[in-house]
């Protein structure tokens, strides 16, 4: 066993011991050696825990349980599957900036370079996130191997870090993560091991399954664009910057399967729902409602002050194909903020998922090929 394998091997004893919820969430990501012509620190994909020896040799004993506890925590808690839409750099360091003041109330001691600010202490990476500036230079502890910019890296001689995760192997990790913290959570209250900030956190992220309506309203809060800006204002404005918000009018396309699986009152349920949480962004909505094909007059275009109101018997009757509403979207030439689509995901799927993003809300348990599934609970 080489000498870095043996400091982790010692520093995963260590936290089962003494931390036994982190111990426990550790334990569920198998360890292995990567090169370091790619990983400089330590990284993970939520499949796999990746270290670089030279930097594990390098790093005291409980610096090494901090760093292989922070990996384990961006697992638990969800992260590789929360960012959504936001700018990546961002979100990992705003991941980061969350999860190390945890490690820090356990008394672990961070390896150098650590993203640590007592300011955020005890918020969520999405609180966290429009606190910072686009031009922030600091870097993350570790590298996050997941979405778009996950797996990029290589070495002079063609290594290159693992593949990240595709979007279906996200939404199981996602739950499989879930279900790892339960348990955790349950094993180190058993050994009256988990308190403070901890405890807290397990709370939260084990409540009761969200309601949909609260998923797709937090869904839709952070693909709609408002941001943050730190640009320096006019001379007439002060010398102060202080963060503005910038925004501009969301574009929304929602969809209704109508061929005959989903009831009326749950089409008339669902559209209401959109309507009530699209007046908190705004957003102007195009309305589809599609079987096989595209209802007649459809889409129906609302503003941001006009309530969201199905015109006449939306029914179709058909079967279920899900490309027509791509194909208009993909004629009109203008992709919206978000495509969200209310179906039984019962039917024929476009083969490839388009450049924005699609929230599928399923009455049922089919699964999607790509894309945001929520479950209609």
């Amino acid at each position: 066993m080489s000498e870095a394998a043996q400091l982790l091997a010692a520093a995963r004893t260590r936290l089962i011991l003494d931390q036994p919820f982190l111990g426990a969430l550790v334990l569920r990501l198998p360890l292995v050696a990567a090169d370091p012509r790619w990983c400089r620190t330590a990284a993970s994909d939520a499949r796999r825990l990746y270290y670089n020896p030279r930097w594990i040799e390098s790093l005291s004993a409980s610096q090494v349980q901090f760093a292989l506890a922070h990996e384990a925590l961006h697992c638990a808690l969800g992260h590789f599957a929360r960012c959504g839409h936001r700018v990546r750099s961002r979100w990992d360091l705003a991941c980061d900036f969350a999860i190390n003041p945890l490690l820090l109330e356990q008394g672990l001691s961070p390896p150098p370079n650590a993203a640590v600010l007592d300011l955020y202490a005890g918020m969520a990476a999405e609180e966290i996130y429009p606190c910072l500036s686009d031009d922030l230079d600091q870097e993350t502890l570790d590298q996050h191997l997941y979405g778009e910019s996950g797996g990029q890296g290589g070495g002079e001689s063609g290594e290159r870090a693992p593949a990240p995760p595709a979007a279906d192997e996200m939404e199981r990790l996602a739950q499989q993560w879930q279900r790892h913290l339960a348990a955790a959570a349950q094993r180190a209250q058993e050994a009256g091991k988990l308190g403070g900030a901890l405890s807290r956190l397990v709370t939260g992220a084990l409540q009761a399954e969200l309601p949909w309506r609260t998923l797709l309203a937090q869904y839709l809060s952070a693909t709609a664009r408002h941001d943050y800006s730190y640009a320096r204002p006019s001379r007439r404005e002060g010398e102060m910057i202080l963060p503005s918000p910038r925004s501009a009018q969301a574009e929304l396309c929602v969809a209704l399967d109508v061929s005959g699986s989903v009831a009326d009152a749950e089409l008339a349920q669902f559209v209401a729902e959109v309507d009530a949480i699209r007046g908190a962004l705004p957003a102007r909505v195009k309305l589809f409602a599609c079987d096989a094909e595209l209802a007649p007059g459809s889409p129906w275009l609302f503003e941001p002050w006009q309530q969201l109101t199905p015109p006449g018997e939306l029914k179709g009757g058909g079967g279920t194909d899900f490309a027509p509403v791509f194909d208009w979207i993909a004629r009109e030439g203008v992709p919206p903020d978000a495509l969200l689509y209310f179906t039984d995901a019962q039917g024929v799927f476009p083969p490839a998922a388009p450049d924005y993003p699609v929230l599928w809300l399923v009455k049922g348990r089919a699964t999607v090929p790509w894309g945001r599934r929520i479950q209609l609970n």
